[in-house]
């Protein structure tokens, strides 16, 4: 073989390749290629190596033969013209020991050599391929090799098993006996393990996996058989309640999918234990249920029943170690049955159910189609509330706090404003639980607190900025790191921010809120509590954690002059901070003898229209030269 041989192969390119060998799907087919030729090897080595196949290669005759006797192959690839022993003399030593169809051999001969090709198909060579080599033709022929022995393979395997049990049938027949009623035993086995799958199937086609009661799909079928019903009998109707869980997300996100899931089950069993044997409850998705009524007392017993959920709802529960507390809003749709829309008749249950939460939740609404006006336009006060900081619409705006000793600024309150293109400055009372709700309040709580840090940054040093905090900010556990970045991109130093707090943001996980507010402190931040006295838990918190500032509600303080209760609970406040050396400040003040009341009962510092409303960044200038600092 000359040196040209080398260059004679095919470089066609290598991207009609994607087709594997026909092989047993047990192990690729065993290719040795036998030639002189170094690259001729590695050419053909490579790319049957990329069609699946195990390829080794010998340099020589000797080579070859050594390895087939320490090896096997399924298929030889072999050079006629090779040095010292050469393709023939190899075909006739393999020969004398494997037959065509033991070790098939396909030689490699140039187009003149046809001599060559004639004795070594003489020699019972299986088939050959001419040079310059076409890789298709050699793997094509390769694969019916390959195919052709492994076949004879099955062939004479499967005659050489019909032989031993020709040979053993008399011996193994009360053996075999037994085999077969072991078998027709495990089929049995598995035709049950497939009936109760198949009836597990079709279970959870209709139900809910996790708490095992119907799902919409059956509940959506129940309803069209009992508008059905409805229809075909005097006086009977039907009642859909469309049950949402108040502070289930909450719930997930601070204590985990674990806690909710089992929550969830705890709720659902408890609703199906108040059902009657003709109501229908299902579980829609996520954290919510409906239930179905046919009867002719409508809308009472649906009202009746809504109480009773909303009660059971509302039920403290301890899930593995975890108190929980949440509720639930529903909404009720009454239908006489014939010629209601299955879905516009859960959309308007979803509606009134909406507007239950709208209203306070914890309660229930039965709908009236003037809710689809309103829950449209609360809808889209969504929409855009989710575009509004991108947009730009959101404004910080600042109220200063006013020391009662100096009649001095000693700082602003950051307060969130959203300028609406259309609606004009929407309310935070309409917008801020709304973003609680949705999952937008910390986002936007972030770009409150960072604003306010940049803004607060070019003050007079004197004086600081109060952000209020969110409790989901806070329990998302988010809080701390937000906070530094704040500071450490504003350059704000860490005592002149005040984060104010509420104490419904200490009502759960006592221990990690404690670590918080620490973190906080190491920080340099101060802390204080706002609306002080609405809670539950003030005096607790006072003893675990020292706070820097009490901040009196604005309710107490609008009737501190007239009402008797407001004035005592408002001087109680004043001399529990007094006691504990924690400064007071008094939101809402707006007149003289509310301001001339506090001042006398040792408030320390107050803010409220008396001095000025709410202003934007620029005019914090003019106000601090106007009152002073």
């Amino acid at each position: 073989m000359n040196f040209r041989d080398n260059l004679a192969i095919d470089q066609r390119s290598l991207a009609d390749e994607a087709a594997a060998p026909v092989m047993e799907a047990e192990r690729p087919a065993r290719l040795l290629i036998v030639d002189d030729i170094a690259d001729n090897r590695t050419i053909l080595l490579r790319r049957f190596a990329r069609r699946g196949f195990e390829v080794a290669e010998a340099d020589g005759g000797a080579r070859a033969l050594q390895m087939i006797e320490q090896g096997s192959y399924d298929v030889i690839l072999l050079d006629v013209m090779m040095p010292e022993i050469d393709g023939i003399a190899v075909l006739k030593t393999i020969r004398a020991k494997y037959s065509p169809l033991q070790l098939p051999v396909i030689m490699v001969t140039a187009k003149s050599e046809s001599e060559n090709i004639v004795e070594a198909l003489n020699l019972e060579a299986n088939d050959y391929v001419t040079k310059p080599v076409d890789f298709e033709v050699a793997l094509a022929r390769v694969n019916a090799q390959v195919d052709r022995k492994r076949a004879e393979e099955k062939v004479a395997s499967a005659a050489h098993a019909l032989r031993v049990v020709n040979d053993q049938l008399e011996l193994r027949v009360e053996e075999r006996t037994r085999e077969l009623v072991e078998i027709n035993q495990q089929l049995q086995g598995e035709i049950v393990q497939r009936q109760q799958s198949e009836a597990r199937s079709r279970f959870l086609a209709f139900h809910d996996p996790l708490t095992g009661l119907p799902n919409r799909r059956q509940f959506r079928e129940e309803l069209v058989s009992g508008l059905a019903a409805a229809s075909s009998e005097a006086g009977q109707s039907v009642a859909i309640l469309f049950i949402d869980l108040d502070g289930f997300k909450g719930i997930n996100d601070t204590l985990g999918h674990s806690i909710g899931d089992m929550l969830l089950q705890a709720v659902g069993e408890e609703f199906r234990g108040v059902m009657r044997r003709s109501d229908r409850i299902a579980r829609l998705g996520g954290d919510e249920f409906a239930v179905l009524q046919v009867g002719n007392r409508q809308p009472e017993d649906a009202i009746a029943l809504a109480k009773r959920l909303i009660e059971i709802a509302s039920r403290e529960r301890h899930i593995h170690g975890h108190l929980t507390t949440i509720g639930a809003s529903i909404g009720i749709v009454i239908s006489a049955g014939a010629g209601d829309d299955p879905e516009a008749l859960l959309k308007s249950a979803d509606l009134a159910m909406y507007r239950a939460k709208v209203e306070g939740r914890g309660t229930f609404r039965i709908f009236d189609p003037a809710m689809d006006a309103h829950v449209q336009a609360r809808r889209a006060l969504e929409f855009d509330l989710r575009n509004a900081q991108t947009l730009g619409q959101f404004e910080v705006y600042y109220q200063p706090q006013i020391s009662l000793s100096t009649r001095k600024v000693t700082g602003f309150e950051a307060l969130l404003r959203w300028r609406h293109p259309t609606r004009g400055m929407v309310s935070p009372a309409e917008f801020i639980p709304l973003a609680e709700e949705i999952g937008l309040i910390v986002p936007i709580g972030d770009w409150v607190l960072r604003k306010a840090c940049q803004e607060a940054a070019g003050w007079p040093n004197a004086l600081s900025v109060a952000v209020n905090v969110s409790s989901v900010q806070f329990l998302r556990g988010s809080l701390v790191p937000s906070v530094v970045s704040a500071l450490s991109n504003s350059g704000l130093p860490a005592e002149r921010l005040e984060i104010e707090i509420t104490e419904s943001v200490l009502l759960q996980k006592t221990d990690k809120n404690i670590d918080t507010l620490n973190q906080l402190r190491a920080l340099g931040v101060r802390i204080s509590m706002d609306d002080f006295g609405t809670g539950y838990s003030s005096l607790s918190y006072l003893r675990m954690f020292q706070f820097d500032k009490i901040k009196i509600d604005r309710s107490f303080v609008e009737d501190v002059t007239s009402s008797r209760d407001c004035s005592a609970i408002v001087s109680a406040i004043l001399g529990l901070g007094s006691s504990f050396g924690i400064p007071t400040i008094a939101e809402g003040v707006e007149t003289e003898e509310q301001l001339s009341h506090l001042s006398g009962e040792g408030c320390t510092e107050v803010q409220g229209r008396f001095f000025s409303m709410p202003i934007d960044a620029q005019e914090v200038r003019r106000i601090i030269e106007r009152i002073g600092v």
